[in-house]
């Protein structure tokens, strides 16, 4: 199978439209490419799309569980750690500036699908790939006689700053 998906190319008499096709899906595949940074290049900085940002979540999350998926993160305010398993990213994620990207993610509390934590993390680009640098509880899981648990908010956003509500 070549790039064209199994299909057989199929030339007209002059094979324009053939060459045109496989010149199409060269540059399609091209475009599906990782990007990585030029060590050295004088080119246009790298530009990182959500499936970028979210490959890298995903591949944080992996590196930092541990062999029974545990998701361990220390509470900025509590310092207690936290167990957490991971559940989901949130749509969308976002660049913040020019060397920041931002996701949102919900983990729950390890045994208890319920609890769900949000975590926010922010990444930067190092070395050509995204890392996240900072992680932070947004959202903590709340008990209420009438809801049941629910994601209390520690902070909001203002023009992309975080702003304590408590």
């Amino acid at each position: 199978m070549g790039r064209s998906g199994g299909r057989e190319r199929r030339d007209d008499k002059s094979g324009f439209r053939g060459r045109l096709a496989v010149l199409l899906i060269g540059c399609l595949s091209a475009s599906a490419l990782p990007v990585q940074a030029q060590e050295g290049s004088e080119a246009e900085p790298v530009k990182y799309y959500a499936e970028d940002i979210k490959a890298a979540m995903l591949d944080h999350i992996a590196r930092e569980q541990d062999g029974k998926g545990i998701f361990r993160l220390k509470d900025d305010r509590t310092g207690e750690i936290l167990e957490l398993r991971f559940v989901k990213i949130h749509d969308p994620v976002r660049r913040i500036d020019a060397d920041t990207y931002f996701a949102c993610t919900d983990f729950h509390v390890n045994d208890e699908l319920d609890k769900v934590y949000d975590l926010d993390f922010w990444l930067r680009p190092e070395n050509g790939l995204l890392v996240v640098y900072s992680a932070r509880v947004h959202k903590e899981p709340q008990w209420s006689l009438l809801y049941g648990w629910y994601k209390q908010p520690r902070y909001t956003f203002v023009n992309d700053r975080v702003v304590e509500l408590y």
